[in-house]
């Protein structure tokens, strides 16, 4: 009778790593060539830490079994299964860093991601980014490139002393943990209506100080804040081709409504809505295919100041929640799969 020999464990059994694709830190001079500024100098190990406990609590949900299991099949579909529940907020939120991928936006502007963004410096000749701990001044390299030609003639043409810049984009674009809805395929950027001082703001300063509102309420302007150079302002980012929506609060689309000569046709671009009575927000036209602008009609009137400037100082956008009303239930949290196909791959490339 012959003695049957015990199958030998495999000598290399796949991990589940392998099927994650967590991201390896950079070197410190790897990082600062990335990020483009010293202040951006952040440890890509935190984010590794923090994609790995998401992902070991998603996982070990889902099956106690997994450590033990050696099928590179079974573990791929576990691994994508606990990748596709979790937030995809908390996915994007946790990359320090862009994707080393050609630069290419995915999906729409509420619902996509980024690949191959550039970090816009922190200090620039004619502009500051502000709120640096939210690692939001990276964007597709079209869109940073306006933004620095923006900032030189303002200054040079339009005499504003440089701009303020908000948040842009995540490294990897997504879903914010806070904030917005869009800026998810690095093509918006919020700037301040305030002007840069004449000194380089500490970072302590940028986390700190408020943007003064140029508006009184949601039909007034405040004159004591709003000049003709802010108009001016946004009428030279509505000129560039580029450029597809301005959006901004109600009372200065008005009064550009107001303040505009000749040709009016920049109007078109410049829509109201609400949130934004202390900053402008930006958004240029689609750079790739695989990326969808936004849609929405031409006004009527060719610029805007007309009847769809009139629906917003209507009472039709300001209802009120009737009262005892229950609260509106909060919206599912995108996740993996309500994004683009390609945005696998740009959250967990390395």
């Amino acid at each position: 009778m012959e003695r049957q020999s015990k199958p030998k464990p495999p000598r290399n059994p796949p991990r589940l790593s392998r099927f994650l694709r967590l991201p390896k830190p950079h070197s410190p001079a790897k990082r600062c060539q990335v990020a483009s500024s010293p202040l951006i100098l952040l440890e890509r190990s935190d984010a590794v830490q923090k994609l790995a406990a998401i992902f070991l609590l998603a996982l070990l949900a889902l099956s106690p079994a997994v450590a033990q299991s050696n099928d590179s099949a079974t573990l791929a579909a576990i691994a994508n299964q606990a990748i596709s529940q979790i937030p995809a907020k908390k996915l994007f939120g946790a990359q320090k860093t862009p994707a080393n991928m050609a630069a290419r936006s995915f999906g729409t502007y509420a619902r996509g991601c980024l690949a191959g963004a550039t970090a816009l410096p922190v200090d620039g000749p004619t502009w500051q980014v502000m709120r640096l701990s939210r690692n939001r001044n990276w964007g597709h390299p079209k869109l940073i490139a306006l933004l620095e030609r923006l900032a030189v003639d303002a200054r040079e043409k339009d005499g504003w002393p440089g701009l303020m810049i908000g948040d842009i984009s995540q490294p990897r674009g997504g879903p914010m943990p806070s904030g917005h809805a869009s800026h998810q395929i690095g093509l918006d950027a919020d700037i301040w209506l305030t002007p840069m001082p004449n000194h380089t703001l500490t970072r302590e300063e940028r986390e700190t100080i408020s943007p003064k509102p140029v508006v009184k309420d949601r039909k007034t302007m405040d004159y004591s804040v709003w000049t003709e150079a802010h108009a001016r302002l946004i009428k030279r980012a509505a000129s560039y081709p580029e450029v597809t929506r301005i959006f901004v609060h109600p009372p200065i689309k008005k009064e550009l409504c107001r303040w505009a000569t000749g040709d009016r046709s920049w109007l078109a671009k410049v829509r109201p809505y609400y949130g934004h009575d202390y900053h402008f927000h930006v958004r240029i036209k689609c750079q790739n295919a695989g990326c969808k602008d936004q849609w929405t009609p031409n006004p009527k009137d060719g610029t805007g100041c007309g009847e769809e400037l009139a629906y917003w100082y209507s009472d039709a956008p300001w209802k009120p929640a009737k009262p005892n009303a229950p609260p509106p239930k909060p919206a599912k949290p995108l996740t993996i799969t309500s994004l683009p196909a390609e945005c696998r791959s740009v959250v967990t490339v390395e």
